[in-house]
């Protein structure tokens, strides 16, 4: 097994999605989709339940079949190949692991299936469970084993028959908060060790983010922004995606006037410039967004600024929450570090900052 750092490369395709639609009765699950996924990438698939994620994945793995469009892995159509005979290999939330079996013996299986000798089976379960760091535990069975370590165990498992894909559905969604975050931080590692194509499946934005090299984020059967996740954060294509990435400031605005450099928007009792043309004209009721860390009340551009009371604070370890109401009676949350300076008092008026390069607008 390959232990060779692999980057994804930037043209070469491994999974592609051609018009796919799934439909099941009356109700469209995938709507039309067009995907193309990189060798050696690490891609998430991220949106709220029923968005059609999962249906994606397992018409990736062949669990089910498309209603119209073509599947293809590795350059070959295998929309209507079984999943046992296709490159790629699924880990569920649940492990799916043999309560009988030992450790070994369950990485181990899907290479009896394979009628691969009894001798090979073991040396590569065995190389298998040295990649996910679980090579002392091969006698124990899945009992004995934590929640994380059954997870490296399904890894080890999906790892042996070194698949040209690894489908991941929701694998972490059972762990704790702090052996989530491991865990995240070690299947990244491995994805990159490995050089496999890693299609992940998660509701969760905040581990999308810190893991993909893209992300797919859906809504309704459809790709609503296909991504890296810093243009996903920082250039969000409408008001969902700005929305459910992240927290953002949705802020009700109209728009003065535009030209090619600049939007003059009147929001929070004030008149605001946001960089460049949105594509709205003068009058226009639109939503400005703003992210709680770009706010600030040191005030860097005193023409782009705005007044209100403070009406909320958190402390948040790292960082301090703080809620204002502005003087229309919106609602601005700002986000500042926990440096040591004194934080103000609730009720305490403050002028707060926003830079034109960081206020986005949307349609309402």
């Amino acid at each position: 097994m390959s232990t060779t750092i692999k980057y994804p490369s930037p043209s070469k395709a491994v999974v592609e999605l051609r018009g796919v639609e799934k439909r099941f009765a009356a109700f469209t699950a995938l709507r039309r989709m067009d995907l193309t996924i990189r060798e050696g990438e690490f891609f998430t698939l991220l949106g709220p339940s029923g968005c059609g994620k999962t249906t994606t994945l397992r018409l990736i793995a062949g669990f089910e079949l498309p209603s119209e469009g073509q599947i293809m892995i590795a350059g070959q159509d295998v929309s209507n190949v079984p999943t046992h005979l296709r490159p790629v290999h699924t880990v569920f939330q649940n492990y799916a692991l043999f309560p009988h079996m030992t450790v070994l013996d369950n990485v181990a299986f899907p290479l009896t299936v394979r009628r691969i000798t009894k001798a090979e089976r073991l040396e590569r379960a065995r190389a298998a469970l040295d990649l996910v760091q679980m090579d002392a535990f091969g006698d124990r069975k899945p009992s004995q084993l934590s929640g994380g370590q059954q997870q490296r165990v399904a890894l080890a498992r999906a790892l042996v028959n070194e698949p040209q894909v690894l489908l991941l559905d929701e694998p972490l969604g059972a762990l704790d908060l702090k052996l989530r975050k491991e865990m995240q931080a070690e299947l990244k590692a491995m994805q990159r060790r490995l050089g496999i194509t890693f299609v992940f499946v998660t509701h969760d934005q905040e581990e999308a983010l810190s893991m993909s090299d893209r992300i797919a984020l859906m809504k309704g059967g459809e790709i609503v922004q296909l991504d890296t996740p810093t243009g996903l954060y920082d250039r969000p294509a409408n008001a969902y995606v700005a929305d459910f990435i992240g927290e953002t400031n949705m802020i009700p605005a109209r728009v003065v006037s535009c030209d090619a450099d600049a939007t003059l928007v009147e929001a929070m009792g004030t008149r605001l410039r946001v960089s460049g043309y949105h594509g709205q004209a003068a009058g226009a009721e639109v939503q400005m967004a703003i992210r709680p860390e770009r706010v600030s009340d040191e005030i860097a551009e005193p023409s782009n600024c705005a007044e209100g009371v403070l009406a909320d604070i958190e402390f948040i370890g790292t960082d301090l929450r703080m809620a204002y109401r502005m003087t229309d009676g919106s609602r601005v949350v700002m986000r500042r570090q926990n440096s040591g300076r004194a934080a103000p008092q609730l009720g305490e008026t403050r002028r707060l900052g926003f830079r034109q390069q960081d206020l986005r607008l949307f349609s309402r």
